[in-house]
């Protein structure tokens, strides 16, 4: 009998996911937040709400379940999803965990006897050391990866060249596991070149029953990370999936795995062999292209197994319709090798249905692509750095794969979250890579390929064209003379508004009234421009062509969106490009974060003499190292900086005094 009552131990996209199944079936949803997370998405998507002090408190979480009178924890993923005390608390409390038993988590959250157990079961291993003991010290097999061995979501994972990065790549390893994970522990494997990163979905009930909903393609990554992925896989050949998928099923069945998990595979593109990598023991951020292909509601399919149910199905019965592929949507910033950002959502645009409703055998017959959108998001929330940086998932299905590529580059589009900078430009050019939708992919594919994914042109004329005449035609007060129609006898006079940009200070001139009849000078010369508001829209025209942006303004910062894309602009009032936050010339010596987050490790003290590209300051931001470098050489005469200690985006961490001075 499925539940009545289930309490949701997640926030963000996930939390709001699983409460939409439970929504569907009739069962009551129950979330958990943080004092800070009180007015969050998840929380207004529930029936119930408890508040915990932290989503990785075991003790508190199965406690509130045990107050709410919730009859099952489903865990989502991340925080304590993979946590077998938690497991073994729900089960003390009377609590059903909707998930794997314990042992099994066990067994394949630790990386190193994970490889042990299915190496016994016959699945091929990539060939490794782990810890206790000096193995990864004494390791000479480059190139190389380190892993936690308790890690999870590419944390912590360091590629290793050569014996000379070894001793810093373990440190920061042990540093990022510890605190991403809770353990030091690390592991070491002969690193694949140029490889295929393909998963195999696997539900198993409690009964014996256990089947695969064939694979995902999961190769697009930057730093170990997912980005896009993709079912099925266009290498992946019927033959090679039957292979891959039995081989899965069977590490599932070493461990006595129960419900929904995935069997993570390292598979040579040029030869198809295929090495097991790891076992995820929860749903997976990518379970949707699983979900549109197949037709099957995983979070349901959860829930019954961990309510004493057999699955529904056999292997014979699992049939792949189309083809379907996702975008992570993160707040991090491509053009500054991906650090996270942050800031309050002002204006969001999210194109689709959201899921689990979104299924292809729902569709109405002869309709077109369908775009579904998991995300924690809500107008006025602020992205914190407390938290993973992944915001939403925008996943395209069509019939085939050319048709799902274009429907996600659409859906990009209508893509907006003014407020945060995004990674929505860098998933739309990923999306129409050649080499993508040629289905040519391995896990190296944007690295290679980021010069072409990440451009630094700057902002476009006509963007800043947009930006000079919204800030023209705003209200400058009640006094007559303000009105910056730029009246005077004879011709009418030029504006010039200075605004600022992350790229920069940039001067547009405008004369006349935008909603009537302006000109803007584009490259040196005068260009005809109105512009017609209707929030929170704006329709610009420069010579005689219209674009419709996207508009919110938060105090005297103006966000313009389109296309994806968002540009945030500041009346810049100083004069000196170098005084604004983030545009000081790097030879200035004031060094500022590159992220919010919190100050990890301080690697100077003032009156240090330091050269070029020494490590000031390691901050940490959703758990994520950036080592801040002196822009030059000199003495650091200023460090108002401590480790612990939370810092803003372009908050000044140190002062390097040049050596001529």
């Amino acid at each position: 009998m499925l539940f009545d009552r289930v309490l949701i131990a997640n926030r963000g996209e996930i939390a709001v996911r699983i409460a939409r199944t439970l929504r569907r079936l009739g069962v009551t949803a129950v979330a958990v937040h943080t004092p800070s997370d009180a007015d969050a998405r998840h929380v207004r998507e529930a029936d119930l709400a408890l508040e915990v002090p932290s989503y990785l408190d075991a003790d508190a979480i199965a406690g509130a379940a045990l107050a709410s009178g919730a009859q099952a924890v489903h865990p989502g993923y991340g925080f304590l999803a993979e946590n077998a005390a938690f497991a073994r608390a729900c089960a003390a409390a009377g609590t059903a965990f909707v998930g794997p038993p314990a042992e099994a988590i066990d067994a394949m959250g630790d990386k190193i006897r994970a490889k042990a157990t299915v190496s016994a079961a016959g699945v091929p291993v990539v060939p490794g050391g782990a810890e206790p003991g000096d193995v990864l010290e004494e390791w000479r097999d480059f190139p190389a990866l380190i892993k936690p061995s308790a890690g999870g979501g590419g944390k912590g994972m360091v590629l290793v060249r050569s014996a000379a990065e070894l001793p810093d790549a373990l440190a920061s390893a042990r540093r990022t596991a510890l605190a991403a994970f809770g353990d030091a522990t690390l592991l070491i494997e002969r690193y694949v070149e140029s490889p295929r990163h393909i998963e195999i979905q696997v539900l198993a009930d409690a009964l014996g029953g256990a089947v695969h909903l064939g694979e995902r393609e999961c190769s697009l990554q930057r730093r170990h990370q997912k980005v896009i992925e993709e079912a099925p896989s266009p290498f992946v050949t019927p033959e090679l999936r039957s292979r891959m998928g039995a081989a899965a099923v069977e590490a599932a069945r070493a461990v006595g795995y129960v419900g929904a998990g995935t069997v993570e595979f390292i598979v040579d593109g040029a030869t198809g062999a295929y090495h097991f990598m790891e076992m995820n023991t929860r749903l997976q951020v990518e379970h949707p292209v699983t979900e549109l292909v197949t037709g099957l509601d995983l979070v349901e399919l959860q829930l019954r197994v961990a309510a004493g149910e057999p699955l529904p199905f056999g292997q014979g019965d699992v049939r792949l319709s189309g083809h379907a592929v996702e975008a992570r949507v993160y707040a991090e910033d491509p053009a500054r090798g991906f650090l996270p950002t942050g800031g309050r959502v002002l204006l969001l645009r999210e194109p689709g249905v959201p899921g689990p409703t979104a299924q292809p055998d729902s569709r109405p017959a002869g309709s077109g692509p369908l775009v579904r959108t998991d995300s924690g998001l809500t107008e006025g929330g602020v992205v914190g750095s407390e938290f993973d940086p992944m915001l939403s998932k925008v996943v395209a299905w069509a019939p085939d794969r050319k048709a799902a590529l274009r429907a996600l580059d659409r859906a990009l589009a209508g893509t907006a979250v003014l407020g945060v900078v995004t990674n929505v430009p860098f998933l739309r050019a990923l999306a129409v890579h050649p080499a993508v939708r040629a289905g040519e992919l391995d896990t190296g594919l944007i690295e290679r390929a980021l010069p072409e994914l990440v451009t630094d042109a700057g902002v476009p004329a006509d963007v800043l064209a947009a930006a000079g005449l919204v800030f023209h035609a705003l209200p400058q007060g009640d006094d007559p003379w303000e009105v910056t129609d730029g009246w005077r006898v004879g011709e009418r006079a030029w504006t010039t508004w200075r605004l600022a940009s992350r790229d920069g200070v940039h001067d547009v001139r405008v004369r006349g009234l935008p909603a009537e009849s302006a000109e803007v000078l584009l490259e040196e010369r005068p260009v005809p421009a109105r512009l017609r508001a209707e929030d929170p829209e704006v329709d610009v025209t420069l010579g005689g062509r219209t674009v419709r942006y996207l508009c919110a303004r938060d105090g005297d910062t103006l966000w313009l969106g389109r296309d994806g894309h968002g540009w945030a602009f500041t009346r810049h009032l100083i004069g000196d490009p170098g005084d604004r936050p983030g545009a000081a010339a790097s030879g200035d010596g004031v060094v500022r974060s590159p992220m919010p987050g919190t100050v990890l490790v301080v690697k100077a003290q003032p009156g240090d003499r330091v050269t070029v590209g020494q490590p000031l300051v390691i901050v940490e931001a959703m758990k994520m190292e950036h080592a801040v470098t002196a822009p030059c050489a000199g003495v650091v005469t200023d460090l108002p900086v401590q480790p612990g200690r939370p810092v803003d985006m372009d908050a000044v961490l140190a002062v390097v005094t040049p050596e001529e001075e």
